[in-house]
């Protein structure tokens, strides 16, 4: 079961699953964000396509291709004043979330007597998953190889397990709290209402309606063309300045959405159809994929040493998200808006922007990506300083 195309097959149809589960079941309500992924990780762990542990080329292509052809897509229907109101305060909440993970690590640590459960490592540790929960996988790797952590097998390949699976709860929870919490939300603030969804009192649109278009195949062949250079360009246009910056790194992503926002504002891209039937259809595959990394199997053969990790990324995971959603409800900043920039800590920019759409909060996609992006940057460095603060 592990052929390629037949592992897209399935992921082609837990996708339909999902969507008609949204649709026309009680289950609408969780969303067909959350449902994809519920579906495909019931898929991956009874063995009908490979989990996270076993890999794919699939996988590898829809993060390098399809994660960001999505990005790319979803952005062409940006217009940018409508982020203006939405920026600054997910920025702030952002910053609450990275501080927050610091201090679920603090106390996840203090919780699983850190020294005594994972050994000499464990302040590297508490880095490497600051630096994944800030930014991503990046960081994780970077923090781990600097302090030799790749070096204990089972610690290492441990703690991937452990996060796969944690981004793949936390993006379950994200879709859920918003429509949890509506009830008991206080008012958001008028100047920051959003537009086009209920917000914080009354049922989160979906969006459903929306991702149905009647497309040209000259559309969809300009939108495949434009996607595929665009992912070309920015990949080469990150090296070259990189180079000319003196070796800095300039992510592809910050390229990539810069690129997207130019085109979007020309009249021709605005009268394209099947950018949102497009992008939403790439989210959708993608989250597919994040559903595949949710290996049970694999996170219940670790035993004692997986049941320590568990309960440490879970106590942080939820420190960090009582602290952003308290601080969002302080700030009469709407629900939705912590979920994506929660989202954006622990699942990164293109996570959160599924998130945003599934939301029906299109003014937070671009944010989304952005704080994505600033975590990518700050991820290692504040990893870093974790290893040093952690007593």
């Amino acid at each position: 079961m592990t052929d390629p195309i037949f592992v897209i097959a399935v992921l082609g149809a837990n996708v339909a699953v999902a969507e008609w589960l949204a649709r026309k079941t009680i289950l609408r309500h969780l969303g067909a964000a959350l449902l994809v992924i519920v579906v495909t990780a019931v898929t991956a762990n009874v063995g009908l396509i490979p989990t996270v542990t076993g890999g794919s080329p699939v996988y590898d292509g829809v993060f390098t291709y399809v994660a960001p052809l999505a990005i790319f897509w979803l952005l062409l229907q940006v217009n940018l004043r409508s982020i203006l109101k939405a920026g600054l305060p997910m920025v702030g909440l952002f910053v609450i979330g990275s501080l927050a993970t610091v201090a679920g690590v603090f106390v996840g640590m203090w919780a699983v007597d850190g020294a005594e459960a994972f050994g000499d490592v464990y302040r590297a540790l508490g880095g490497m998953f600051v630096g994944t929960y800030t930014g991503g996988s990046a960081n994780f790797n970077a923090i781990a190889l600097e302090y030799h952590v790749v070096e204990d097998g089972a610690l290492y390949a441990g703690a991937n397990v452990v996060d796969s699976a944690m981004t793949t709860l936390w993006m379950a929870a994200s879709v859920a709290l918003p429509r949890v919490l509506a009830g008991v939300w206080p008012a958001v603030r008028k100047s920051l209402a959003p537009h086009g969804a209920a917000g914080a009192t009354g049922e989160l649109i979906t969006g459903i309606e929306d991702d149905t278009e009647s497309v040209h195949p000259v559309d969809l062949a300009i939108l495949l063309a434009l996607g595929a250079f665009a992912v070309w360009a920015s990949a080469h246009a990150s090296e070259w300045l990189g180079a000319a910056l003196g070796g800095r790194r300039v992510p592809s992503i910050i390229v990539l959405t810069t690129l997207a926002l130019v085109l979007a504002q020309l009249g021709p891209i605005q009268r394209l159809t099947g950018t949102r039937l497009c992008g939403m259809f790439a989210v959708m595959i993608f989250l597919a994929v994040i559903g595949a990394l949710c290996d049970i199997s694999a996170l219940l053969g670790m035993g004692t040493l997986g049941a320590k990790l568990a309960l440490f990324v879970t106590i942080t995971v939820l420190v960090h998200g009582t602290l952003v959603y308290a601080s969002a409800a302080l700030l009469r900043l709407d629900p939705a808006m912590a979920a994506v920039a929660s989202q954006a800590n622990i699942g990164g920019g293109t996570s959160a922007l599924a998130l945003a759409r599934s939301l029906g909060r299109p003014d937070l996609v671009l944010p989304a990506i952005l704080i994505g992006s600033l975590g990518t940057a700050l991820g290692t460095y504040l990893g870093f300083l974790t290893v040093g603060w952690l007593p």
